[in-house]
This record gives structure tokens, C-alpha cells and sequence, in this order.
């Protein structure tokens, strides 16, 4: 693997002291809490000092960001490794789009350049999602992907309508 983690739209980079005004109005959204069950806003604060130790070691915190940019470098969402297990080599990844930049193939760009980071870089085995029910474009993006559908966890998400499943993708090296 080349030290770019670049595609023909979208390279993946480390978040920037000058990523905090994007990361707060990101995080703030509350659109899109439920994708990360957030509850409460964050303050510059916290998102400044979560910038700041952004670049330790996945191997430390068993987790990564990187942000989604053009080749301009604006940013245009992020990716996340989370549950990184390197003794059984997996990792649970998201990936967000900022709405306006949705349904331009840089989630499909941005989930290419993750696997072979995941699978060149970090070793990883396996990588695995969840998935509420109703998001059907991550359904498609994942499963176009090369994910499988391994489980179902039955209402495991509290909406305003109710609950809903939560689906369990997973990929193998290979």
C-alpha cells in the first residue's frame, strides 16, 4: 500500500486543528445523531481536544477517524475504525456523508480506500457494520461492497415510531 490513501475523488486524511468548525457543525447535527447514538451536543472544547489526540495510535484507543475530502481537501464527512481487535484482527467501521454531498459514489470511493487500508495496513481479518433497517443506501453501499448480511438484532433501535432492527454486515479478507 502507498503511503496516499487517495481514489479518483476522495482521499482519506487525518482530522486538522482546521477541521474544528466542520467537526462541530458535523457533530451538532442532530439529524444525525441517531447514526451515532449521540444524545447531546458537543462543545468546541471537547471536540478541540478530541482533534488534538485524534492521531494516537489505533493500537492505543482501538480506534481511527479519518475525514473524507476532495482532492481540494474539503471535507465532505468522515470514516471511522472502531472495536479494534488486533489479537482477532477485526474492526467495526462507519462511514457519514455530509447530505450535501450524497449520492456522488464518495462513500463507495471512501469504503474502497478503507479496505485495503484495513486489510493491507492493519491486517485485519475481518471488518463488520451495523446498519439500522431503513438505511437502505448504507444497506446498498455495504453489500455492493462485498459485506454479507451474518445477523439481525430485533428492535434494537429506538426511533420516534417505535424500534427497529439493526442488521449486522461483515467482510472477510479474500
Amino acid at each position: 500500500m502507498s503511503g496516499e490513501l487517495t481514489h479518483d475523488k476522495v482521499k482519506l486524511r487525518p482530522l486538522e486543528p482546521s477541521d474544528l468548525e466542520w467537526l462541530y457543525e458535523c457533530e451538532n447535527d442532530p439529524s444525525i445523531w441517531h447514526l451515532s447514538n449521540t444524545r447531546l451536543p458537543y462543545s468546541k472544547h471537547l471536540l478541540k481536544q478530541y482533534i488534538d489526540h485524534a492521531q494516537e495510535s489505533i493500537y492505543v484507543h482501538g480506534q481511527i477517524r479519518f475525514v473524507i475530502a476532495l482532492h481540494d481537501d474539503t471535507a465532505i464527512g468522515m470514516l471511522d475504525f472502531f472495536d479494534f481487535d488486533p489479537f482477532h484482527q477485526r474492526a467495526g467501521i462507519g462511514i457519514m456523508i455530509c447530505a450535501k454531498y450524497r449520492g456522488n459514489g464518495f462513500a463507495s470511493e471512501a469504503l474502497s480506500l478503507a479496505k485495503k487500508y484495513a486489510f493491507d495496513f492493519l491486517n485485519l481479518n475481518q471488518m463488520y457494520c451495523n446498519i439500522a433497517e431503513n438505511n437502505k443506501s448504507s444497506i446498498n453501499l455495504f453489500t455492493t461492497a462485498g459485506f454479507t448480511c451474518c445477523g439481525r438484532k430485533k428492535d434494537w433501535l429506538k426511533t420516534r415510531d417505535g424500534f427497529e432492527d439493526e442488521y449486522i454486515f461483515q467482510l472477510l479478507k479474500g
